[in-house]
């Protein structure tokens, strides 16, 4: 059971560095992108975007009210807010499918069919907290996953399985194989 624990601990570790490496990468996604659109305050906004990105569906919505105020604050009208909105699908889109899938998989070995079905099937049938969870169950599942291969192929190279003793009657008087000839 501690085995279970620790493993589970390492896990959780690892999904946890995991989801704040995703935060960085989609706190300077947002950074540039507000920086090349001339909005201003952009660090800020991406310093928030990196700490909403731990709240699953409402951190991206939470995310965009600030550089949108921002943008109509300064003058740039619709067309403003056409660009933040289409930085928001490319940002979202890019992390969702591509950048988390991927961090997911390089530190808690998560697959990135697995990191992209299953929070979309949990997110089905459990709503906010299916979404949530996902991601931590993943990475526990699969690290225990791991560690049970690890220990069948352990275990399997450590026993060896010989073939009971059989003892050899000879018969007294050996008869040679017939020989057919054509």
């Amino acid at each position: 059971m501690r085995q279970q624990l620790r493993i589970t601990g390492r896990a959780l570790k690892r999904w946890f560095l995991a989801q704040c490496l995703d935060s960085l990468i989609v706190a300077a996604m947002w950074w540039l992108g507000l920086a090349l659109l001339g909005v201003p305050w952009a660090p800020l906004w991406a310093f928030f975007a990196a700490i909403f990105q731990f709240i699953p569906h409402i951190g991206g919505v939470l995310t965009l009210i600030g550089p949108l105020g921002a943008t109509l604050l300064e003058g740039n009208g619709w067309e403003g807010t056409a660009y933040v909105l289409g930085l928001y699908a490319v940002v979202m889109v890019l992390d969702g499918f591509i950048v988390q899938p991927m961090i997911l998989k390089r530190t808690a070995r998560v697959p990135v069919w697995a990191s992209i079905v299953v929070p979309l099937v949990m997110g089905y049938f459990f709503q906010f907290w299916g979404i949530l969870l996902s991601a931590p169950m993943l990475a526990v599942f699969f690290a225990l996953k791991a560690h049970r291969q690890e220990s069948r192929r352990q275990l399997q190279s450590s026993v060896q399985i010989l073939p009971p003793a059989v003892k050899v009657h000879r018969r007294a008087r050996e008869v040679p194989p017939a020989v057919i000839e054509s």
